[in-house]
């Protein structure tokens, strides 16, 4: 399980495309009657990006490498088997997001995100840069949060747990941890030191 990131690169072009996937289970009876059944709580993600150039070699006595930058992170996640962290442009912090509610007991809370009043579990943290406890900052040294590489991702977990009726808040951002959907990515040279990727398409993980 991997915690490189993916290449941010000058090349990206328009239009960057995301998919929400949900999972869900349909029976129709024979009187046309249904019954569904939601497999996920929460979403997977689909990206598909576009990379209009992407420079190697020489150009105006500069020297880019950008197309083995790509193709050497997509060799070294060996395709779809590894996993690596995106950063979406427009989805990618939180502030004042409300964790939970302590009870006295309670030491660990889930990183979560509102995105359209969705709430969804973060799993891959960047920077967690102040969590309140009822509006008040707490000391860094007062807990620990868990990254992507932890059995617990994406969790804050207290030294002391937080009093009965305390309300649980942070400011963060966050990476989606991710997979390239196909073992195979196609690339296309189209003049001398410039190459292009139509397709790079991957989603996220649970």
């Amino acid at each position: 399980m991997s915690s490189s990131v993916f290449p941010a690169l000058a090349g990206i072009g328009w239009s960057v495309k995301r998919a929400e996937m949900w999972k869900t289970r349909t029976q129709s009876a024979i009187s046309g009657k249904e019954t569904r059944i939601a497999d996920w709580s929460y979403p997977r993600h689909h990206w598909s990006l576009a990379f209009d150039f992407l420079r190697q070699g020489s150009l105006s006595g500069t020297t880019y490498s950008e197309f083995a930058s790509l193709a050497g992170f997509f060799n070294l996640r060996q395709g779809s088997y590894d996993s690596f962290l995106y950063t979406d442009p427009d989805d990618n912090a939180a502030t004042a997001q409300a964790l939970g509610i302590g009870d006295g007991t309670t030491t660990a809370f889930q990183l979560v995100r509102s995105f359209g009043g969705f709430v969804e579990p973060i799993l891959a943290p960047n920077v967690v840069g102040a969590v309140y406890l009822n509006g008040t900052v707490q000391s860094g040294g007062l807990y620990t949060v868990h990254d992507w590489s932890s059995t617990t991702p994406g969790t804050i977990v207290f030294t002391s747990a937080p009093g009965s009726g305390v309300v649980v808040t942070a400011d963060f951002t966050f990476y989606f941890p991710c997979r390239f959907s196909a073992d195979e990515l196609d690339f296309e040279k189209f003049m001398a030191a410039l190459w292009q990727a139509k397709k790079v398409e991957f989603m996220s993980l649970k």
